[in-house]
């Protein structure tokens, strides 16, 4: 692997300070997710109320994520993300007052998580289109490979740091780190050098706006084919994290410390991909990663759900961290490479509620079908039904790729 060409969007200097702070960010955030799910289920034993507790920290990113890519087509993105980056601060910051002060109660967390959701939803859109004004458009797919490599650094690491932190101090101690993760991300952004945004907000209403994005992305057929299928892996699969202390606790009878193993095993499939993904050099067969990627998501997690072996295990998940980091990525580097600038934020939130925003939704769904048939269970059968749609989207391929073929050949993109 040239690690040149694949690590090649760090030679900008905005884009380093945007990787370093985004990444110990997101360590941040899984840091203090990984405490809050294994505070609920210590303290009431619930699946049902694990599952509240990630719907309630991504429900917001169904409902307002659009509102968040509009914004960043309509104001300055660098002043956007800097007003995100620090609000996120308060809930972790909350937590560790009410932990400290013995307050701390379970519905103290799921309020503290639909916040943190709040933010998160806002900031997401806000945050993919950025990355476009701190690289060339050459290093354009490395950027977002990259995107994804930090995400994936941070499930591996964050859930890690936040089983030891557990094992030695408490829920409290892992909410502070999170905090003074938020403080890091604000000075790296701070240290920018970002030349002003050229915004003209249009006279036309929010709701036209977002109307006019929709009926864009429609148009796009590449979006219009690909981001069910991310859907549908955020909603059967990905609520795998949402049911990880019970597999942790029940089935391969551990603590906090095994839970951020499993979850570190997720991410170093998704870091073995988004490597992967950086190394190559243009878009050209990007839509046979996006086939194998989920029918690696959906099969991993299968695997996963049957097996009674660690090992096996551990290697099951990390195929299905590769699939759904690889598959959302895919799919994100194709849109970013074909859209208009203009609507670049619009399309880039429907790709947020797709990849994010329909995660609460299986996370609620599968706590509740795991009070009934059990946690395995549940995640058989999500594995099963991605399986289905992912070779369903494999029958289409040659038709899709036809169609990419077109677009890129009128953007004068070399495949």
């Amino acid at each position: 692997m040239d690690f040149k060409h694949t690590l090649r969007a760090l030679r900008h200097r905005n884009y380093r300070l945007f990787f370093c702070g985004q990444t110990l960010s997101i360590v941040g955030n899984w840091v203090q997710q990984i405490a809050m799910a294994w505070l609920v289920y210590r303290l009431t034993g619930s699946a049902w109320l694990l599952g509240v507790t990630g719907f309630a920290g991504q429900i917001a990113m169904l409902v307002l994520a659009p509102f968040g890519g509009l914004w960043a087509d309509r104001f300055d993105r660098y002043k956007l993300l800097l007003l995100t980056q620090a609000l996120s601060a308060v809930p972790p910051l909350a937590l560790t007052l009410l932990a400290y002060t013995g307050l701390l109660e379970v519905w103290h967390v799921v309020v503290m998580a639909l916040l943190s959701g709040i933010i998160n939803a806002i900031d997401t859109p806000i945050r993919l289109t950025f990355t476009t004004g701190l690289v060339t458009r050459e290093d354009l797919p490395s950027a977002i490979a990259m995107n994804a490599l930090m995400q994936n650094l941070g499930r591996m690491i964050g859930p890690t740091v936040a089983g030891g932190l557990l094992a030695l101090y408490s829920e409290a101690f892992c909410f502070i780190i999170s905090a003074l993760s938020k403080v890091f991300i604000v000075g790296t952004v701070l240290a920018m050098t970002v030349a002003p945004q050229n915004t003209s907000p249009s006279g036309a209403s929010p709701w036209r706006q977002l109307q006019e994005g929709v009926r864009y992305a429609w148009d796009l057929v590449p979006v219009r084919w690909l981001l069910p299928m991310v859907a549908t892996i955020s909603f059967m699969v990905t609520p795998y994290q949402t049911l990880m202390p019970i597999f942790a606790a029940e089935v391969f009878e551990g603590g906090a410390g095994l839970l951020g193993f499993l979850m570190a095993a997720a991410g170093c499939g998704g870091v073995v991909g988004m490597l992967a993904l950086a190394s190559r050099r243009g878009v050209h067969g990007l839509t046979r990663w996006v086939t194998a990627a989920s029918l690696s998501a959906g099969i991993g997690v299968l695997v996963f759900s049957l097996s009674p072996w660690l090992p096996l295990s551990l290697l099951a998940i990390a195929v299905t961290g590769f699939g759904i980091s690889v598959n959302g990525m895919s799919v994100s580097t194709m849109i970013q490479t074909i859209v208009d600038d203009r609507m670049r934020g619009r399309v880039m939130s429907l790709f947020s509620v797709a990849f994010l925003g329909m995660y609460p939704l299986g996370s609620l769904a599968g706590g509740a079908l795991a009070e009934v048939i059990g946690a395995p269970a549940t995640l058989a059968l999500g594995g099963s039904i991605c399986t289905f749609f992912a070779l369903l989207l494999w029958r289409r391929m040659p038709a899709l790729r036809a169609e990419l073929r077109l677009i890129y050949q009128k953007l004068n993109i070399s495949q």
